[in-house]
């Protein structure tokens, strides 16, 4: 039996253990065992930065505003999703050189790559500017400073493709306007994503149909053997689409906090286009948000900031105003749409010349690439095609 001096000395070292790890910004590594050896630690940051990367004009988009001189966009709802679990935004450009997202990124807490419509193929665009995103992350991760990324939909997707270094591995899917429960794995409390998700948020998402996919392409957990990712990616849910064909729904790196869900959670706190299957009830609501406050709880372990708040102002979202894009048929109920000319700063970051970068939204057409799309599959196969339908 302990004596009282014993036992003083014991909660001491406790507390001394304690203070050493949650104290002066000590960095956050993620250990590469399961979940039960991956160190907890204390959110430090209030004051997160996420990063959205934009992606190039889809098919419909270039045909109503090709002539408009916009070359990318990022819709609204992922601002929001981000700003709503108490984070502030900074979009991030592709075409733009390496050093670019190197200076950008050291300034940020997270990047979340969404969903959209486009290839994964072309140059300069989506893919390779997340290929500087993932390479960057990984350096920062390994050098043991804690950078999460999060990827919905065809940014999930981008994760597993750039993982597989962009080998082609996805699958063909039918699961546009669908919304679903998750079904989870035996072991998904495993997860860093659900360990210590609320009771009821698990209950409802295991049991009703609130997650809204919108997806022509996903990626199976045969694909993921095939291309050694189970190695390093762990697989929380699948789902199947409306053919009955299975499908991961959400994943993570076993390494690396990196996410990915292949459904939109966005929608359904903050997209009301109709007739899209979109579930809005409360309990819809409770869930969605719980996957954006996880994301930006990651990010609040990141101490990367800006070197002023007026450096900060300089590149927030707050620079662009969204419209009611809604009113002309669009996906998107908002959007923000932009010129991707840049000038160098004197303090050397970079950011959008007020001239060319848009202050104005412009309406999104409403329609889905998949007529497009499906044509180019079956004209050259082997490209890198990828439709989320927003």
């Amino acid at each position: 039996m302990k004596t009282c001096k014993e036992t003083a000395v014991q909660v001491l070292f406790i507390g001394l253990s304690l203070l050493l790890v949650t104290g002066g910004h000590a960095k956050h590594v993620i250990d590469s065992q399961e979940r039960a050896a991956v160190p907890q630690f204390v959110a430090v940051n209030d004051q997160p930065v996420i990063g959205i990367l934009s992606q190039e004009l889809s098919y419909s988009m270039t045909q109503n505003y090709g002539d408009e001189g916009y070359d990318s966009y990022i819709a609204a709802s992922y601002v929001k999703f981000v700003e709503g679990a108490g984070a502030r935004v900074v979009p991030i450009w592709i075409n733009q050189p390496a050093d670019y997202y190197e200076n950008i990124m050291s300034n940020l807490n997270g990047v979340l790559l969404p969903g959209g419509a486009t290839w994964f193929n072309q140059s300069n665009g989506y893919a390779d500017a997340g290929r500087h995103i993932y390479d960057i992350a990984v350096q920062y991760n390994e050098n043991g400073d804690y950078f999460p990324v999060w990827g919905t939909c065809l940014g999930f997707e981008l994760l597993t493709y750039l993982a597989a270094n962009g080998a082609e591995h996805r699958a063909h899917c039918s699961s546009n306007s669908q919304a679903l429960p998750l079904n989870f794995k035996n072991d998904f409390r495993n997860s860093r994503m659900f360990a210590d998700a609320p009771n009821d948020v698990i209950d409802i998402l295991s049991n009703e149909p609130v997650t809204a996919n919108f997806h022509q392409f996903c990626v199976t957990e045969a694909n993921l053997t095939a291309y050694g990712l189970d190695q390093d990616w762990r697989v929380m849910s699948v789902d199947r689409d409306w053919n009955g064909m299975e499908f991961i729904s959400t994943i993570e790196h076993k390494n690396y906090p990196f996410y990915g869900i292949q459904f939109h959670p966005e929608k359904n706190i903050y997209e009301w286009v109709q007739n899209k299957n979109i579930s809005h009830t409360a309990n819809a609501i409770r869930a969605s948000q719980f996957f954006a406050d996880f994301f930006i709880e990651e990010s609040r372990k990141s101490e990367h900031q800006f070197a002023s708040e007026a450096m900060l102002e300089k590149h927030v979202i707050y620079n662009y105003q969204p419209t009611f894009t809604g009113l002309k048929r669009s996906s998107f109920e908002q959007c923000y749409m932009f010129r991707g000319n840049y000038i160098d700063q004197p303090d050397g970051d970079q950011h959008p010349d007020s001239s060319s970068a848009s202050t104005t939204i412009v309406p999104l057409a409403t329609f889905c690439m998949l007529p497009l799309l499906t044509l180019r599959f079956l004209i050259a196969p082997n490209l890198h095609a990828v439709v989320c339908c927003f």
